[in-house]
């Protein structure tokens, strides 16, 4: 599986993986941004937020995207992830200046098999761009079991599962929500032009389970 990753898409991923653990890590800081009220952290909780957000961005990151990848390989094509340096930048910069993450680091190409003729169908298209999400909406299942245990676990280290298992259900939900907004090249869009009932299914439950977890959490 590993070997289907190019040397320039683990760079690509690395680099886009930090950017947005950042951007999660600086609005858990400054919820605000800068310009607001900033939590007071030393900076051994600042590298502890940091290390949450690596933990738990780079689980639902990666495997959204690679969910798009090995759904399109699956059908026959090549995809590769290709990270945006604009929009990277622009998620560093909104989350330090007003505490929101626009979390589009870049996208995965899908190269359509033109060798024998086939090109990219609309359901095919609808269920590679639907795995990205869907894999966000299941990841929340083990983050809310690490909730439960670290609840169950008085001491620091149950505080600190607590907290990765909240964090990781947080941002799930968010890149499951963002990603099914049916504009532009986000999955949401090509998931409706595809299948309207899971486009809501999908879109519902995403955004259900976003406002969730910040109402109960």
């Amino acid at each position: 599986m590993f070997e289907r990753i190019s040397r320039r898409e683990e760079a690509d991923l690395f680099l886009a993986w930090l950017a947005i653990s950042l951007s999660f890590a600086i609005i858990k800081i400054a919820p605000n941004g800068i310009l607001g009220p900033i939590k007071p952290v030393d900076p051994l909780g600042a590298l502890l937020y940091f290390g949450i957000a690596l933990l738990t961005v780079g689980i639902g990151f990666i495997l959204h995207e690679m969910a798009h990848k090995f759904t399109a390989i699956r059908y026959g094509y090549w995809a590769e992830f290709r990270k945006d340096n604009s929009m990277l930048l622009i998620a560093v910069a909104l989350a330090s200046l007003v505490g929101f993450v626009f979390a589009a680091p870049g996208a995965t190409v899908i190269y359509s098999n033109t060798a024998d003729g086939r090109g990219l169908t609309r359901e095919q298209n609808g269920k590679i761009s639907a795995a990205g999400p869907v894999t966000n909406l299941l990841l929340c299942i083990p983050f809310a079991l690490l909730v439960f245990i670290g609840g169950s676990v008085l001491n620091s280290f149950g505080n600190i599962l607590t907290e990765i298992g909240i964090f990781g259900i947080q941002i799930n939900a968010m890149i499951a929500a963002f990603n099914m907004l049916p504009i532009s090249i986000l999955d949401g869009r090509k998931v409706m032009s595809w299948n309207i009932p899971i486009f809501a299914l999908l879109i519902i439950a995403s955004f259900g389970l976003l406002l969730e977890s910040f109402y109960f959490f």
